[in-house]
């Protein structure tokens, strides 16, 4: 489980942690012992643990249940049935330093490609050498789509999948899926957005196994 933690000063402290269905159950144990149990509700944000001291867990799904829904006695068996189903998504990463690009099911990698781009830092120069300086800076950025759309467009020719993860940088990545290199893929359903440090080999690796788990995003009580 990778924890991302978000809090500062007297803030409620917010973490995300993604989990497979298959280790659901024990991570959901482990939050009860730590917060006094739980509630569960359900709304249409995913499943809601309401804890006894106060923290809050949103558990939201990997991808929507589109007329397979997960099986179980309760939202919580359900979710990690959910979850656990081999479903196939393309991955979609990229930042100004580099991108990655992969097909994953069950949390691995089918098929995948990283590289490394540069696209200039801004600048706070002015005159006409930021104008050379911007011209340049959207050139570099122009490139790095071209050649991201390229790759992608071979790495996803590979396998086939039904969603879109995108990650790294927003913008970036609009403009690559937007690219016509990807416009056989362009009509696929968009999971949420993946927040990624340069997409590196390990980070599309991690990417993979997280695109397909369930995203946890614990609020502890105020004061905490």
């Amino acid at each position: 489980m990778t924890t991302h933690d978000a809090g500062s000063g007297r803030s409620p402290s917010v973490r995300t942690a993604f989990v497979s269905g298959s280790r659901l159950a024990g991570w959901t144990g482990r939050f009860a012992g730590s917060h006094d149990g739980f509630a569960i509700r359900e709304d249409d944000d995913g499943v809601r643990l309401l804890a006894g001291d106060g923290a809050e867990a949103l558990l939201e799904a990997p991808w929507p249940a589109h007329g397979r829904p997960g099986r179980g006695a309760d939202p919580l068996e359900r979710l990690a049935s959910l979850a656990a189903q081999p479903r196939r998504c393309g991955l979609l990463l990229v930042r100004r330093g580099g991108y990655g690009v992969g097909i994953a099911a069950e949390g691995l990698l089918l098929a995948s490609k990283a590289g490394t781009r540069y696209v200039q830092s801004r600048t706070a120069a002015g005159g006409q050498s930021q104008q050379r300086f911007a011209r340049r800076r959207s050139n570099q950025a122009d490139a790095l789509v071209d050649a991201v759309a390229l790759q992608a467009a071979q790495v996803f020719a590979a396998e086939p999948f039904e969603y879109v993860v995108p990650g790294g940088d927003r913008a970036l990545a609009e403009a690559v899926l937007g690219h016509p290199a990807l416009a056989k893929w362009a009509g696929l359903h968009r999971l949420a957005y993946l927040d990624v440090p340069e997409p590196r080999a390990a980070v599309v690796k991690k990417a993979a196994s997280d695109a397909c788990s369930i995203r946890i995003t614990v609020s502890d009580a105020p004061g905490k």
